[in-house]
């Protein structure tokens, strides 16, 4: 074997076992309570062994307007090492034509050949003037089985409508494509120039999530769709659909995506002088939806971070029409959302959103056959994070990453990125 990885609690399938992981050719071999012979041998120290961690949501090098997001595929790769994440899944720039798919899957492979870790894409719409069919075919060429939309920024011509969208869902499950909605109600979304950073949560108010959510809900089960809602901000939405839609949440026809800045901050800091800091879309909460969401956790199956910061000079401002919208997280989604509710978060991270875009049991498990992506966590200790540049600065979290490995590569070592190269993911849903 090339790697050894033992005497630690290996994760599979929601239980701890005291075993030892054997790697080869960057796939899990043999996992066994045996000591066998190997090049390497890493000693977990009785630490949990989990899968590499899947961050199905982010935005490197992200230009909108003027401004252009602080991390980019490098950056932003190691940036998700040191939290663990060894497979992400960012998005082409939006489309309204087929033929404008591969220009745009050209562009962001050649800015993401320096990511240190794999990653795959999703196909992006914006108002499209081509067929469902003819859109979603050309990303399944690509092994891209997920299509991104907006029901929102009609203001900049982002806003795919109710009519299209209820053709994606029509032959999404046929065609096994994923079809992923950032859901807001556009009729209800103030967009004018001046609403001040203090008012922002009010401008884009929890009832335009609900109301498209519900919507957008009803059209997946009338289609036997596949949706998938991202970055849900409200706990009210997470209730609504989990009293009157749990069939298709069982059975994932309907996926919710989270992201931990939901769970754990409110709209209150918003008031506060660096309330910009804190401005991304959909908006923070007032409190009670951060308790509901927190409390409504089990119907959500992934966690995303929609990672986007920018440099804090660029979000400097009074009014959210001159701030780029975006907070960075991925280093520490993982850390703080396991302080919150333990080992329970564990497949939020991995098997959830490896099956729901199509890389399962390729990656977001610990099984043979797998990739040797896994990560090394010791929940016995607390620690402060130390990191003036982000949202979760002097915030105490239990447990630390110890080491990641990416196919058997060891790729970080006590918080030090040690070097490494990722690669494209092809993905195909297995339905």
């Amino acid at each position: 074997m090339d790697l050894g990885i033992v005497n630690g609690r290996v994760y599979i399938d929601g239980e701890l076992y005291e075993e030892n992981i054997y790697i080869k050719d960057g796939i899990i071999n043999t996992i066994t309570k045996e000591f066998l012979p190997c090049k390497k041998e890493y000693d977990a120290k009785g630490n949990m062994v989990l899968p590499g961690f899947i961050d199905p949501h982010v935005h490197f090098h992200l230009t909108v307007g003027a401004n252009t997001s602080k991390d980019d595929f490098h950056s932003g790769s190691i940036q998700g090492a040191l939290g663990g994440v060894t497979t992400y899944i960012d998005f082409l720039d939006p489309i309204k034509y087929v033929g404008q798919f591969e220009e745009a899957l050209r562009n962001r492979r050649e800015l993401a050949s320096g990511s240190v870790t794999d990653y795959g894409f999703h196909t992006t719409i914006a108002n499209p003037a081509d067929s469902a069919e003819d859109i979603i075919q050309a990303g399944l060429r690509e092994g891209i089985p997920s299509v991104k939309l907006f029901t929102t920024y009609s203001n900049t011509d982002r806003r795919t409508y109710d009519d299209y969208i209820d053709s994606l869902l029509k032959v999404s499950k046929e065609l096994k494509c994923r079809i992923v909605v950032h859901a807001e109600n556009d009729l209800l979304v103030k967009s004018d120039s001046n609403i001040l950073v203090k008012d922002h949560e009010k401008s884009r108010p929890v009832i335009s999530e609900r109301t498209e959510i519900l919507k957008l809900a009803e059209l997946a089960r009338e289609r036997d769709g596949l949706l998938y809602i991202v970055h849900v901000s409200a706990g009210s939405s997470v209730k609504l659909l989990s009293e009157n839609y749990q069939r298709e949440l069982t059975n994932k026809t309907i996926i919710l995506e989270s992201c931990p800045h939901y769970f754990l901050f409110n709209s209150d800091w918003y008031e506060k002088e660096e309330g910009y800091l804190y401005t991304m879309t959909p908006p923070l909460r007032e409190e009670k939806e951060r308790k509901l969401i927190n409390k409504y956790m089990e119907e959500i199956t992934v966690i995303g971070t929609d990672h986007c910061p920018f440099d804090t000079a660029l979000k400097k401002a009074f009014r959210t029409s001159q701030i780029p919208m975006g907070v960075g997280g991925i280093r520490y989604s993982f850390v703080t959302m396991f302080s919150e509710f333990g080992p329970a978060i564990i497949p939020k991270f991995t098997e959830g959103p490896a099956k729901a875009y199509g890389m399962y049991p390729r990656k977001g498990t610990l099984i043979p056959g797998a990739d040797g992506d896994v990560v090394i966590f010791d929940d016995s200790i607390t620690v402060e994070i130390q990191d003036e540049d982000s949202i979760y600065h002097k915030r105490s979290v239990k447990g630390k990453i110890q080491g990641v490995f990416l196919r058997g590569n060891q790729i970080v070592d006590q918080g030090i990125f040690l070097g490494g190269h990722g690669g494209y993911i092809s993905r195909k849903l297995g339905l």
